[in-house]
């Protein structure tokens, strides 16, 4: 991706992804997450302390390596362990049916094979387990959605992959998800990116 996407933007989207009003929505997203956790987009590891007690381990997929760095305090102080498995959400380097959890918290928003990463999140699932994700994405006021498919090939230009305009219940159905709980709400901010979608589905 060159300096500015391998080293500035995930510098950039970790400070960001501090701030309150994010962290106030990690604590219920993650509520019930248990086991063995995967967890799409790692990033500078801002879910560990959101995470409850019923997690055993947490498994990395975060592909921006500059992240191991931005992580690494808060991997040293969590209180369960961090294992760094893959790059790329289209390939999870994990056998079938060995995850308990998967968690995706703004990134399902980036991932440029998302059918084909939901494909290996349903892959690595163990029965009964499942996908818990809080993600932004299109939203459901005619007006707004219409900026977002304007904005959208600049966004993705300028933050990574970041897709303004995905509709993500329906990528989920679309994957073969069975959607067990969706919250749809607004955050503080620019309307173009602050539609959320909050929820868990299962296989």
């Amino acid at each position: 991706m060159g300096f500015y996407g391998d080293h500035v933007l995930p510098r950039g989207i970790a400070w960001g992804m501090q701030g309150r009003a994010f962290r106030e929505q990690r604590g219920p997203a993650l509520t019930l997450a248990r086991g063995r956790v995967l967890e799409l987009g790692f990033g500078a590891g801002h879910n560990l302390e959101h995470y409850p007690a019923a997690v055993e381990e947490v498994l990395a997929l975060e592909p921006a390596t500059v992240n191991r760095k931005l992580a690494a305090k808060r991997v040293a102080a969590a209180r369960m362990p961090v294992r760094w498995v893959g790059l790329e959400g289209e390939s999870v380097p994990l056998e079938d049916d060995t995850v308990d959890t998967v968690v995706s918290t703004w990134t399902l928003c980036t991932i440029p094979g998302l059918g084909q990463a939901l494909a290996e999140v349903r892959r690595v699932l163990r029965p009964g387990g499942e996908l818990l994700f809080l993600e932004h994405g299109l939203s459901p006021d005619p007006k707004v959605a219409r900026w977002q498919n304007r904005l959208n090939p600049l966004q993705r230009r300028l933050c990574g992959g970041c897709h303004l305009n995905r509709r993500i219940d329906a990528e989920l159905e679309a994957a073969g998800f069975d959607l067990r709980a969706l919250e749809t709400f607004a955050m503080k901010g620019p309307r173009i990116a602050t539609w959320m979608y909050r929820g868990r589905a299962t296989q």
